[in-house]
């Protein structure tokens, strides 16, 4: 049984109460979902801010009484979810946040300081994108928010296991966030460094000229100077003069 109550918005909403089976979720009405996605995003917002952001529609008095409403059935379901302070609500201090664990992997990533050890390749399968199907524009925000967040943890950790000759879990990373976004050239600058810090020449140009190719397809443009840089260091080849559109 979780022994933690655990909200998950990525790859869509989902609340696992503590003490309950694995599988078992309970069926919450929209309204209510929203409440709790919006509140784990968001930290401690005042009452006229929430009503204010979930039903923007309707005059602030109906807001007040759609949200006092939803909250008496968040707490019929999870008593202990959700934390009022004052005019503030916000999402208890020891309920798990699926978001919040990604934001926390990210950081430390990117963080110069931070060592390898705990940074392992199974991080990779954090789920992706966040709430799927929904449009309201504080989701959208944090959508992005997140997948920029995403994408620049994968390169800086592709970059620290090749500092660390961890290569294998370079790669991984380096091609993770190409996965993320197979446009991005800074994704495909890291995967040709990882290979050139292993020594696997023939691999970075393959990967070089592989992103070159699909650049020309799918926009019509070349790689950066940035990129033709990496190649044309190597012994005999001249990536700026290879370059096709």
């Amino acid at each position: 049984m979780d022994r933690a109550t655990r909200v998950c918005l990525l790859d869509g909403f989902s609340l696992h109460l503590a003490g309950a089976d694995p599988g078992s979720t309970p069926d919450l009405p929209r309204a209510v979902q929203r409440l709790v996605a919006h509140l784990s995003l968001s930290g401690r917002p005042a009452r006229t801010a929430i009503a204010g952001q979930l039903w923007p529609d309707v005059s602030e008095e109906h807001a007040h009484g759609s949200l006092r409403s939803t909250l008496w059935r968040v707490h019929k379901v999870a008593p202990a979810l959700i934390t009022v302070s004052g005019d503030a609500l916000s999402i208890a201090h020891d309920v798990r946040v699926d978001v919040h664990e990604l934001t926390d992997w990210a950081r430390r990533a990117m963080d110069p300081c931070s060592a390898t050890d705990s940074l392992t390749a199974g991080n990779l399968g954090l789920p992706g994108e966040l709430l799927p199907g929904w449009y309201d524009d504080w989701v959208l925000l944090e959508r992005e928010r997140l997948r920029q967040l995403r994408m620049h943890a994968l390169e800086a950790l592709a970059e620290k296991f090749a500092a660390a000759a961890r290569y294998g879990e370079a790669v991984q990373a380096a091609y993770a966030a190409v996965r993320v976004e197979p446009l991005r050239e800074s994704a495909h600058r890291t995967v040709v460094r990882v290979h050139l810090a292993e020594g696997n020449v023939a691999e970075a140009v393959r990967a070089y000229e592989s992103f070159q190719a699909m650049l020309a397809d799918e926009i019509g443009a070349a790689p950066t100077p940035q990129m033709c840089r990496l190649i044309d260091t190597l012994p005999g080849r001249s990536a700026t003069a290879a370059v096709r559109l």
